[in-house]
Formats: C-alpha cells, structure tokens, sequence
C-alpha cells in the first residue's frame, strides 16, 4: 500500500506544475485549450468511478467512499463546465441570422 504521505506529495508537485503551465499559456488560448482537455476531464471522470468502485468493492473504509465520491462530483462539474465552454466558443463563430 501507498503511503497517504506519498500521494499527498504528489498532488501538491502536480498542482505547482500544472499552475505554472497554465500561467505560460496566453488568455487568448484558455478558451480552445479549455475544450480541447474535455476528453482528459471524461478520463478524469472514469478513473474517479473506477477508483470509488474499488474503494467500494474492497471495504477501505469510509473516509475512501467519501473522497471517491467527492471526486466524482468534481470532475462531472469539470466536464460539464467544458462542455459550456466549448458551446459558449462556437457560437462565437456562428453567423448571425437577420
């Protein structure tokens, strides 16, 4: 087993390097940026399930459950939040009908 200290570690390297790849990349890029991650947030979102499932299959105890669904929820939001980005990019560029 893993050590909680390990993957704490790990998430807080993650979180530094994905902060400073972001803050590189011009604001006129977030948007086309934000929809093409949508795929990487479904994949987000099955690894949460899959990870809960486990939790759920093997007994690890609530604290595992609770954490697992908390991750679903965040990353459904992050898919979700994508799709309304995307939607709100192309109707930028739809012709306007008089």
């Amino acid at each position: 087993m893993i050590h909680p200290l390990i993957l704490v570690a790990v998430f807080i390297v993650c979180t530094v390097a994905g902060y400073f790849i972001i803050r590189q990349v011009p604001s006129l890029l977030h948007t086309p940026l934000m929809s093409g991650m949508n795929a990487l947030s479904g994949v987000t979102l099955v690894g949460a399930l899959s990870a809960t499932g486990i939790a759920l299959l093997s007994g690890d105890g609530i604290r595992a459950q609770v954490f697992g669904c908390v991750a679903i929820v965040l990353a459904t939001i992050n898919v979700f939040g994508g799709f309304g980005i995307t939607h709100r990019m192309l109707r930028m560029f739809n012709k306007k009908k008089k």
